[in-house]
């Protein structure tokens, strides 16, 4: 088959290669998958290049999420999953083969079915953008209601957090940082949007909630927002945090949350539980199948260009998921 990998870690057109390896075969409990698109995460190309830490394995096939087709199954699974089509999550966690090549085997429950109207480049933006938004969404209960605060709801993750909140009933105030961005958020059906270089945020959200604040904040820089969002979370709400960039090592006012109980919820969509990705996959599924969220595809490359693939996720300049048509 021809598949990407790198034997070390450096930069992207040094390390990257191209080829013809051996085809996989499915495992005990395993499914064969002819990959049709293979979605490129930050997490990726971090991984690729080094930031990681040295290689776990001495080949590496890149990226975690993808979609495609079930051609083949292992022991222990029903033979009518094949011809099924899917979409992957932790294809490169923890494993030596990630969903850049024409075919991927893998543990069953890593292949999750979706329907024909859901496109192979939708179901490449599910395993870590969308999954992350539903996690850091719903982890911690029921939402209809209540009002969530998204900040960078032009991100993949925001964008997808926007729309499963409303989905949800629930009313969203999003940040963004420019005017291109805030079309986006308001794309996704966010009700009242912020620009957070030129927007006071504490007092636009106070105003906006009657002095009441926020139930949950989906947050995408918990370090860099804490003093914010300590003065905008109801007493006993939640921040959800699943990146903290700018601020690596925040302080926290740990006296002010404490007093007014708010929980702080750090998690990595990688390693959740097994029964909570089973909430997480199974709740992605009934939105894509009642249509309530969107995707944005920022480019879309293809097996010869992963280089540029690489670079485009490094630029930080796209909005949208970056996608490889295998």
């Amino acid at each position: 088959m021809k598949a990407v990998w790198y034997e070390k870690v450096g930069d992207a057109k040094d390390v990257l290669q191209i080829g013809q390896i051996d085809d996989p075969s499915p495992g005990s409990n395993e499914v064969l998958i002819s990959v049709k698109t293979s979605g490129v995460n930050p997490s990726d190309v971090k991984t690729r290049a080094g930031a990681r830490g040295e290689l776990q394995f001495s080949r590496v096939i890149p990226h975690s999420d993808g979609a495609g087709i079930i051609v083949d199954v292992g022991k222990n699974v029903n033979p009518n999953r094949v011809g099924e089509k899917v979409w992957i999550w932790n294809a490169a966690f923890g494993r030596p083969n990630g969903t850049c090549a024409e075919l991927i085997a893998l543990p069953e429950d890593q292949a999750v079915a979706m329907n024909d109207n859901v496109s192979f480049e939708a179901g490449a933006c599910l395993g870590i953008p969308a999954s992350t938004a539903y996690y850091g969404i719903f982890a911690n209960g029921s939402i209809e209601n209540k009002t969530l605060m998204v900040t960078g709801g032009a991100g993949a993750v925001g964008f997808y957090g926007i729309q499963l909140a409303k989905w949800a009933g629930a009313n969203v105030i999003s940040t963004v940082s420019s005017e291109k961005k805030a079309k986006i958020a308001k794309d996704a059906g966010a009700d009242l949007i912020l620009n957070y270089k030129e927007d006071d945020i504490v007092n636009s959200v106070l105003d906006y909630t009657k002095g009441d604040g926020v139930d949950r904040v989906l947050e995408v820089e918990f370090g860099g927002n804490i003093l914010i969002n300590q003065n905008i979370v109801k007493p006993n709400g939640t921040i959800a945090a699943y990146a903290s960039a700018t601020v690596m090592e925040p302080t926290l006012p740990f006296y002010n949350l404490m007093f007014k109980g708010i929980k702080i919820n750090t998690f990595l969509i990688y390693s959740i539980s097994k029964e909570e990705r089973k909430t997480v996959t199974g709740g992605i599924s009934k939105a894509l199948n009642e249509n309530a969220i969107k995707h944005i595809i920022a480019s879309t490359h293809s097996i010869e260009s992963v280089v540029d693939a690489h670079y485009a996720v490094e630029s930080n300049k796209n909005i949208g998921n970056v996608i490889i048509n295998i």
